[in-house]
């Protein structure tokens, strides 16, 4: 992911599905291995949210993780509000946040695989429903992060009377993943950074002029949410083998070959659920 300020940030997305048997007992040393060989050159660390595929469940992980690695920020790219309690996911990140001193982002985004939820018997609700739940969500975050007891009653969610301690010092950074006008204005609404994954620079325009407008509508400063985009790269020593490895990604069914001296190999395929 990289934010648009003066410097521009990196953060690695972990690979989330190497978990076929022949890999499956490497994987925490590859990963660990990964983790370190990037500390001082990125700055945060990003777990993606899936359930019905061969990946670790996301808040686990990136628990264990940040653990391990407190030298980087942490976030899900993007958590799916369904799957979690909104009052359990304040109380999770609260606690998070505090046990990581500070170090913690909480993505969000309203979901997208119909097959995923109907896998784990969640019902998958049209897209504006999922959009009107995640605007409820956001709000009993806030609400318990910031007040001493929050009682909130929507069509969706309800708080009555809920404690969330130990509250954040500061409110953690929130982070909505999101690409289509629903959304974008949730994102102008609620968000400190905005997220879009896995989309070429034409689209990301046409995303922007939407999010400005978005905006432009309820009042706000869109520099005031930092922008940050998640994708695939190549990365390798010369410029030369960085084309043949680009040449080869796009050919290869969307496979990242990480060869910068001794990092394991990334399947780059995922889904913002935004």
């Amino acid at each position: 992911m990289a934010t648009s300020e003066t410097r521009v940030q990196f953060g690695l997305v972990v690979p989330e599905n190497p978990l076929n048997p022949p890999n499956r007992h490497h994987y925490m040393e590859d990963v660990n291995r990964l983790l370190t060989s990037v500390k001082g050159h990125y700055d945060s660390a990003w777990c993606i949210d899936h359930l019905n595929h061969d990946v670790l469940e996301a808040w686990t992980a990136l628990t264990y993780l940040a653990a391990l690695h407190p030298e980087l920020r942490w976030g899900h790219t993007v958590l799916c509000q369904s799957f979690r309690n909104p009052a359990l996911v304040a109380k999770m990140g609260a606690t998070l946040d505090f046990m990581s001193g500070g170090r913690f982002v909480l993505g969000l985004g309203a979901g997208g695989q119909d097959a995923e939820y109907l896998a784990y018997g969640y019902r998958f609700h049209s897209g504006s429903t999922r959009v009107s739940e995640l605007d409820e969500a956001l709000h009993i975050i806030k609400a318990l992060w910031t007040r001493e007891r929050a009682t909130f009653e929507g069509r969706h969610y309800r708080v009555k009377d809920a404690r969330c301690e130990p509250k954040p010092d500061s409110m953690p950074t929130i982070m909505v993943g999101a690409f289509r006008p629903r959304m974008l204005r949730l994102t102008a609404r609620h968000a400190d950074w905005w997220n879009v994954s896995s989309t070429g620079i034409e689209a990301y325009r046409g995303y922007l002029d939407e999010f400005e407008r978005a905006c432009d509508e309820i009042g706000r400063d869109p520099a005031t949410v930092r922008r940050t985009w998640g994708g695939g790269c190549v990365c390798a020593p010369t410029d030369a083998e960085v084309r043949d490895l680009a040449a080869v990604r796009r050919g290869g069914g969307g496979l990242l070959h990480a060869r910068l001296r001794g990092l394991p190999e990334v399947d780059d395929r995922r889904d913002a659920g935004q």
